[in-house]
């Protein structure tokens, strides 16, 4: 048994934490720290573990053992037990190594005395049989194919009632058509249900990167990524025979186990996959912005084997991949206020969103909310402690996050504080309700300007991602305020069924004049509900719509200081400055971003140079020398299985301009990810897979250390290379 018991000390800021968390119900009683703007902070708290020198803590799975021990295990094939991991009276935890040599453990599950895994290849279960606290017995409860491509990975357990067990696979990518998820052996891109004597019953299809796994009210949930097929992330309850968008694995369904009878024949005559020519040359798909294509909802009205999500996540504004789902049935020790609701993972964003769920006319839909984000690494895993605290395993290696930890193990404690959020957003016959955690000023309630709500969906193409469609501003007709000012109903204009509605909701206040923690939701309005509307005598009318006409972009139609930077700017012309030129920048002889060389290049560019990309978020190149106030041909050629872009930056802002990416919200993807900021000298556009992008700019006057830099969010932490200009 190896015991690692070091005296690590925790650190007085974690101490200092944990003292001064209050107790639920205690007084909220404003002082001069709470003047200032509230932070997630105030309300939940992030306590991190140590852990041991030399352990690689790369989480890929957590369950709370009933001895109040911790097993984690890792990516690395490891897992642990952890003593005292709420750190009470101070002490650190302790680490005993329980199992090793296992292959890429991604979930973790305790049933009846034993530990149960998803290793790339099978469900292990692991068994303690003479307590010495570490696995002597390792057990395959049920083992599938596996191509050995990197892309492989499996997911799991999810323990149900009947005692079954669900796992996920993701699909592989093609050797030619490498941006193709692609099923090579069975069960890739499925969930599998096994029971506890080993057998296995292929459940459903349509799966691409299932890392998400929920059970919710007795309901199998999965959640996906964006990727090829997939606009955004999403999550959706999952019913034997179901189909849920990546055509991969109905490769299978001709199979007499397969509970999913749709072919991919019968989906392509829907939906063009756009193959590349068997004799040409490979032509990788990318967004064709003149065509709408259809929706996933449309598709699904053709064949109804394909289901669509319960709740959309907004690339980018909730994340970018996607991970654990988990119900928050802790009695009210984790915030009663949020009771019931989901919390979803995201890897990318390091972060956590919040998601209420409801039933209507038998269809699960509801809305997601922004939650807590700032976690040391990539959030992965997620589960419940015995004080209704929440464990938080995380890892970044060869995805990256926002979070620069490679790894970490964090908890998640709820201050006794109650945060001014919107706790639900319901849909209504005719409008939605939302209802808040502390009443509101109804002055400020009643005001039309306060309310900003916009309708919106995705493609469904063979692309990787999609830029939000069909936007459309949606007028708020009437407000009423409930008496208690726990509640304001919202009479609006052009819902639509089956697209997500961002609420954003700017101008509220609670009674003490603070504004909300989180501003907007996104509810995915799968049905309308029937009953009775609110008669005009029961709310007040709204006679002006302050946001009407509000519509998106279009892609990379991108704003900066100097005016609309995505579009194509003539060669030589300087669009009007809008604000004033960063300290060291030449002043701009070309725009942002220009893409025919200018016709004053009569010898052409003083120097070519050519970026592209290495698996991991990374450059190929860190570092590139150029002559100040040379002519440079700068191309960047994204070789990746997700979308970059090249952002040039002024020394020392690359995250500041990569924060203000991630806050762009919505729109983010429309204007690829290139914000209003004049720390920006020049950027290429958003590329797509595979996809290229040329432009021509002078290199700044002053010498330095530049940075280039994709502002995709969760990128810009590690997705760096040094531009040093020399004289």
């Amino acid at each position: 048994m190896t015991l690692f018991h070091k005296k690590w000390a925790v650190s007085l800021l974690t101490a200092g934490l944990l003292a001064g968390l209050t107790q639920p119900g205690q007084a909220q009683s404003p002082s001069a720290k709470t003047a200032l703007p509230a932070t997630e902070d105030d309300y939940y708290k992030m306590v991190t573990l140590p852990v041991p020198e030399g352990v690689v803590l790369e989480v890929g799975g957590l369950a709370v053992l009933p001895n109040n021990k911790l097993a984690v295990s890792t990516r690395r094939g490891d897992v642990y037990l952890i003593d005292n991991p709420y750190m009470d009276n101070y002490r650190t935890p302790y680490f005993r190594k329980f199992a090793s040599g296992l292959h890429e453990i991604l979930g973790l599950a305790y049933k009846d005395g034993s530990l149960y895994m998803a290793q790339r290849g099978e469900l292990t279960k692991l068994t303690d049989r003479d307590g010495d606290g570490r696995a002597d017995r390792y057990e395959t409860v049920y083992a599938w194919p596996i191509s050995a491509h990197y892309h492989e990975y499996s997911f799991g357990p999810i323990l149900m009632p009947d005692g079954s067990m669900f796992v996920t696979g993701n699909v592989a990518f093609g050797d030619q058509e490498w941006w193709r998820g692609e099923s090579r052996v069975p069960w890739r891109g499925w969930t599998m249900r096994i029971t506890p004597d080993g057998k296995m019953e292929p459940w459903a299809t349509g799966m691409r990167s299932p890392c998400g796994i929920g059970l919710v009210d007795g309901q199998f949930f999965y959640a996906d990524n964006q990727g090829d097929w997939m606009g955004s992330g999403f999550i959706m309850p999952v019913n034997k025979g179901d189909f849920t968008g990546h055509p991969a694995g109905l490769r299978w369904t001709n199979r007499p186990e397969s509970p999913v009878k749709l072919t991919d024949r019968e989906l392509y005559a829907k939906v063009d996959p756009r193959f590349s020519p068997p004799d040409g040359p490979l032509v990788k798909p990318e967004n064709i912005e003149s065509e709408r294509g259809k929706a996933l909802f449309e598709v699904a009205k053709e064949i109804p084997a394909v289901k669509t999500p319960a709740v959309w996540l907004p690339h980018s504004v909730l994340g970018i991949s996607t991970s654990e789902i988990v119900t928050n049935n802790t009695g009210g020790t984790f915030g009663p206020f949020f009771e019931g609701q989901l919390f979803v993972g995201d890897q990318g964003q390091s972060k956590i969103d919040r998601v209420f769920l409801e039933k209507v006319n038998g269809t699960w839909q509801g809305a997601a909310f922004p939650f807590r984000e700032g976690f040391m690494s990539g959030v992965l895993r997620m589960a419940w402690g015995r004080d209704g605290s929440m464990f938080v395993g995380q890892t970044n290696r060869g995805w990256g996050s926002t979070g620069k930890a490679p790894f970490g193990l964090q908890r998640l404690v709820w201050s006794g504080r109650t945060p001014f959020e919107m706790k639900t957003i319901r849909a209504m016959p005719d409008g939605f309700e939302v209802e808040f955690t502390q009443p509101v000023d109804k002055k400020t309630a009643e005001d039309p300007a306060s309310y900003e709500l916009t309708g919106f969906i995705y493609k469904y193409h063979p692309v990787y991602g999609s830029p939000i469609i069909d936007d459309k501003n949606c007028a708020v007709k009437g407000i009423a305020v409930s008496p208690d000012g726990m509640k304001v109903r919202l009479v609006v204009d052009g819902l639509r069924e089956k697209y997500v509605h961002e609420v954003k909701i700017d101008g509220v206040r609670n009674q003490s004049g603070q504004p909300l923690l989180h501003n907007a939701g996104y509810y995915t309005l799968n049905v309308i509900p029937e009953g009775r509307k609110l008669a005009a005598s029961e709310f007040k009318a709204v006679t002006v719509n302050p946001h009407a006409g509000h519509t998106g972009m279009k892609m990379n139609e991108t704003v900066s200081p100097d005016g609309p930077a995505g579009a194509t700017a003539k060669a030589g012309t300087t669009p009007a400055a809008k604000g004033k030129p960063a300290t060291g920048a030449k002043p701009a002889a070309l725009a942002k971003r220009t893409t025919v060389q200018p016709a004053s290049w009569t010898n052409g560019p003083d120097q070519v140079i050519t970026i592209g990309t290495q698996p991991g978020l990374k450059f190929d190149q860190t570092k590139v020398t150029v002559k100040a106030g040379s002519k440079i041909k700068w191309t960047f050629a994204n070789n990746d299985d997700m979308p970059h872009n090249c952002v040039i930056v002024q020394p020392g802002t690359a995250l500041e301009v990569g924060d203000q990416a991630i806050k762009m919200g919505l729109k983010g993807m429309n204007q690829g990810y290139i914000p209003n900021s004049a720390k920006i000298l020049y950027h290429t556009k958003l590329n797509g897979p595979g996809a290229a992008d040329t432009i021509y700019l002078v290199a700044p006057d002053k010498p330095g250390q530049y940075t280039y830099v994709c502002t995709v969010p969760g990128h810009a932490s590690l997705m760096q290379g040094t531009l040093e200009v020399v004289p």
